[in-house]
């Protein structure tokens, strides 16, 4: 069940419905309640999958002042776990539900400096965040980073808004972000916003770390799907429940339980929370966690999981003898 059920829900008719890179659609919603929506800002997202309901959560990219218009930016990503394809099937004039904005990601106003890191579809996040330190006049930095150019959302809009402002860095093109040199450039003044694949949050956590840099000046979102490894199918028990289910490459460990009967606890559903934690007890694989909210020291203990978006893996060590699959078993609250 969800931790937090105050959330408002209205319906939202389709008024714009586009590719604006590859992969990526931008889908703007009249939605029935508007409200100003801050940056930082996503809404949840009522889906179809496998035909039953379930719930997305999408950073809202830009609004009108009134909130009467919302626009999304969805990523079709080769692991989706079904959201994603339902997004991208939305036509103009089609109504969806969804929550009224809630906000998990706030801009601080005051701060000397800003440093906004977008890394591939992470720009969503935080491309209102780069807009609003424009409109105030704010010392600002907007690094932008994907793998190639097409499959970059609203680049050559950006470039052209914020001018010498933003840098843009592009692997196909020979210009990848050095996370080391970008961290190694901050003060202690300056406070750093990201959204972007594990990896490169990874990278600037240590870094940010390494240079001694103050922790609550580090601020960020991630997404729920990105990890270290390719996802595998593997099998989850709950011993005390008696209950044993697969999880499929294109289902998290929590659905898996909730389609098994499991009575789940939950919030974020992209690794932030910590609510849906599960205490491992016993692990034939290697977990692979996909998670922001445990510290470098946990992750490597693996005594606990986020079954939201962690997954396990045999790539880093072997399965169970005669499995083929990686099994673990897990006690929940």
């Amino acid at each position: 069940m969800a931790a937090d059920s105050s959330e408002v829900w209205q319906k939202g008719r389709i008024v714009e419905a586009r590719e604006v890179a590859r992969d990526i659609r931008r889908i703007v919603i009249e939605p029935d309640i508007p409200v100003r929506a801050a940056p930082g800002t996503h809404v949840d997202v009522a889906v179809v999958v496998n035909g039953e309901r379930d719930v997305r959560s999408y950073s809202i990219v830009e609004t009108d002042d009134g909130g009467t218009r919302l626009a999304l930016s969805v990523f079709r990503t080769p692991t989706s776990r079904g959201g994603s394809v339902f997004m991208h099937a939305l036509a103009e004039g089609d109504v969806i539900e969804l929550t009224q904005p809630m906000q998990n990601f706030p801009l601080r106003i005051g701060a000397a400096r800003y440093v906004i890191l977008a890394g591939g579809i992470g720009v969503t996040a935080v491309l209102g965040m780069a807009r609003a330190l424009a409109r105030l006049g704010a010392d600002y930095r907007f690094v932008v980073a994907g793998r190639s150019r097409d499959a970059m959302a609203y680049l050559d809009e950006l470039v052209a808004e914020h001018g010498d402002r933003i840098e843009v860095h592009i692997d196909a093109e020979g210009t990848p972000l050095d996370v080391r040199t970008l961290v190694g450039s901050i003060d202690h003044d300056t406070e750093l916003y990201m959204c972007g694949p594990i990896r490169l949050m990874d990278a600037v956590r240590r870094a940010w770390q390494d240079f001694g840099l103050d922790l609550p000046n580090l601020r960020y979102e991630t997404f729920g799907n990105s990890g270290w490894f390719e996802p595998e199918e593997f099998i989850v028990r709950i011993p005390r429940l008696g209950l044993e289910t697969v999880v499929p490459e294109g289902r998290s460990m929590l659905e898996a339980l909730e389609d098994a009967g499991a009575d789940m606890m939950f919030d974020c559903r992209k690794g932030e929370c910590g609510l849906c934690e599960v205490e491992v007890l016993d692990l034939s694989g290697a977990i692979d966690h996909r998670d922001v909210f445990y510290s470098e020291r946990q992750q490597h203990e693996s005594a606990k999981m986020c079954c939201c978006v962690s997954r396990v893996t045999t790539t880093k060590s072997a399965p169970h003898p005669g499995s083929g699959r990686a099994i673990v078993s897990i006690e929940v609250s």
